[in-house]
């Protein structure tokens, strides 16, 4: 079984489309010429029918040969003009329709950037990688292909409807028989249909957060010989979002006979009612014909409304699904004009809990003065890597402040805190693209000796320049793929052209394994040579190498001191010190 996963939230349907028509009214211009367009569209294929009726009854009046030459006119000055204006709408719904979209995905993404890590990490990548891609496919497909013949239909339709009650309003109301059991219909097939849509876009997220974890964790996956586990979980996920698809699938079939039904009703009322009328002289047989002709001109408009449906509920989910990771509630901006007086760290009275019934941090406070380094040292789950994002702004305590510079890390503009506090963890990531770049994302103005500078601080020089095209080869995805500890070195050169005030390094050098240890622990000192420094510890010989340690054990803060004062306490840390010196190898004389 896989963990139960908190997912992003998703939006309501009032909170949708009042999102959806905040974006209209941003573009009113666009939105009204759109509609201008397809009102020109769906007029003129009414005029041709009206026409016809007209000489049907001129016909049968025995009129002069020349009027069907005069309809003929009228009929293809229509059509062209049809033709015309129904391409012109299209392409204007779908670029209206793009450009929000386009919008949308930007906020999407943008708006994911700037989610805490736990979130993320609680919700899982594939829910995220689901909606910016399964759900932006949706609604991609909906714009360009749905949402066109939708808004043609519906205003073909009011104007077919209209025009049979200008020929008389009997006719015309015999044709809104219809428009009731069509509502009738919808009301049948929507509430049923959009658990459906919602059920299928979560089975599909499931299944590619499944994809996504085997993936990412292959070597764990086939070293632990869990290839069938995998395979088991992913094939119940996809077995759940196929008896989705089928379900509604089925439903949808159901509507379509409703539908069906509703066009026969509609016909009918109309044939009817149209022979008494012409029975009894109120409206002509040309006017007759021009109206059950309408009404059967809206068999496929109506019939590609209502089956739209199918595809705007699928559309609708995603957009439900993005709209509310955009409009996910954000912290208020920093608006603190203070700036921090000196590279001090504070935490004090520190309380956090991730999900408000278990705590993982105690009233936990210390003091990093400017340039000091000091260790957190603790066993696993202590809640060392939390303090670590706390110090860093990533986390807001529940109680107590995180001060940088006497100045509270909230109060702080991302930029200002940017550029005073940067933190390192052990999940370092290579971006797409040539090491120089990969470099310049932590300074985008860093010159090519700035770049080269940062690597010889942290001793990576050598081999960067030993690689096949020195820092214009292209890493990270589809390039040279760098080992981790090359990775870290590159996080930690990264690190020296940002020039941050203070440094919180997360366990940032336990990638490197036994063998790269030293020289990576010496890249870190490097790195943070001269600014105030946090260091996670994995390794106790960065404990022992640090100006003061503080030991947690479960979010409390157990001792703190020098190396040397704690080891001869005989306290928590001598314990782990001694455990640590018992596995450690002794060094080679």
């Amino acid at each position: 079984m896989t963990d139960a996963r908190e997912i992003l939230p998703v939006a309501s349907a009032r909170k949708t489309g009042a999102w959806l028509w905040s974006e209209l009214r941003e573009r009113r211009l666009d939105a009204l010429g759109t509609l201008v367009v397809g009102l020109v569209a769906a007029a003129s294929s009414v005029v041709p029918v009206y026409v016809l009726g007209y000489l049907v009854d001129r016909v049968r009046e025995g009129a002069e040969t020349s009027v069907i030459v005069r309809v003929t006119i009228v009929v293809v000055v229509a059509a062209v003009l049809g033709g015309l204006a129904t391409g012109l709408s299209t392409l204007l719904i779908a670029r209206l329709c793009g450009r929000i979209l386009a919008d949308l995905r930007e906020k999407v993404v943008g708006r994911a950037l700037t989610l805490p890590t736990p979130v993320l990490e609680r919700a899982g990548k594939g829910d995220l990688l689901s909606r910016v891609g399964a759900d932006v496919a949706s609604i991609g497909q909906a714009v360009s292909e749905t949402v066109p013949n939708m808004v043609s239909s519906l205003l073909l339709g009011v104007l077919s409807l209209a025009a049979m009650a200008g020929i008389d309003w009997r006719l015309g109301l015999a044709g809104a028989v219809a428009v009731p059991l069509y509502v009738f219909a919808l009301r049948w097939y929507l509430p049923r249909s959009a658990p459906g849509y919602k059920a299928e876009r979560e089975a599909i997220a499931e299944r590619g957060q499944l994809l996504v974890d085997s993936s990412q964790g292959l070597p764990t996956v086939h070293a632990y010989r869990l290839e069938q586990r995998h395979l088991g979980e992913i094939e119940t996920a996809s077995a759940r979002a196929r008896d989705v698809s089928i379900s509604v699938f089925t439903l949808f079939t159901r509507f379509v006979g409703r539908v069906n039904r509703a066009e026969f009703f509609g016909l009918a009322a109309i044939l009817v009612v149209g022979f008494l009328l012409v029975e009894n002289g109120a409206v002509t047989v040309g006017q007759t014909s021009a109206a059950a002709v309408l009404f059967h001109r809206l068999f496929n408009p109506i019939g590609m409304l209502l089956f739209s449906f199918d595809q705007i509920q699928a559309g609708g989910a995603s957009l439900a699904r993005l709209v509310g990771v955009v409009t996910m509630r954000t912290e208020p901006e920093p608006s603190s004009d203070r700036a921090p007086v000196d590279a001090s760290l504070e935490l004090s009275g520190i309380n956090f809990s991730y999900d408000g019934a278990h705590q993982v941090l105690f009233d936990v406070g210390f003091r990093v003065e400017p340039g000091e380094r000091v260790a957190l040292v603790g066993s696993t789950g202590a809640g060392k890597s939390t303090l670590a994002l706390i110090a860093a702004g990533s986390l807001r305590p529940e109680r107590g402040t995180a001060l940088v510079g006497g100045v509270p890390v909230t109060e702080l503009a991302p930029d200002q805190l940017r550029r005073q506090v940067a933190i390192i963890s052990q999940e370092t990531h290579v971006f797409a693209g040539t090491l120089l770049e990969d470099l310049q994302l932590a300074r985008p103005d860093a010159t090519r000796d700035d770049a080269v500078a940062a690597l010889r601080t942290v001793g990576a020089l050598r081999w960067a320049e030993a690689l096949e095209d020195g820092l214009d080869t292209a890493v990270g995805e589809g390039g040279h793929e760098l080992t981790p500890a090359q990775a870290q070195q590159l996080a930690l050169a990264r690190l020296v052209l940002l020039d941050p005030a203070i440094a919180i390094l997360d366990e940032a050098t336990a990638e490197a394994g036994s063998a790269g240890a030293r020289d990576l622990e010496e890249s870190a000192a490097a790195a943070t040579a001269g600014r105030t420094t946090l260091v996670v510890a994995h390794r106790l010989t960065q404990a022992a190498a640090a100006d003061r340690i503080v030991v947690l054990e479960h979010g409390r803060t157990v001792e703190h001191g020098t190396h040397a004062e704690l080891v001869a306490a005989g306290g928590r840390y001598a314990q782990l010190w001694q455990a640590w010196e018992g596995r450690t190898p002794a060094p080679v004389q």
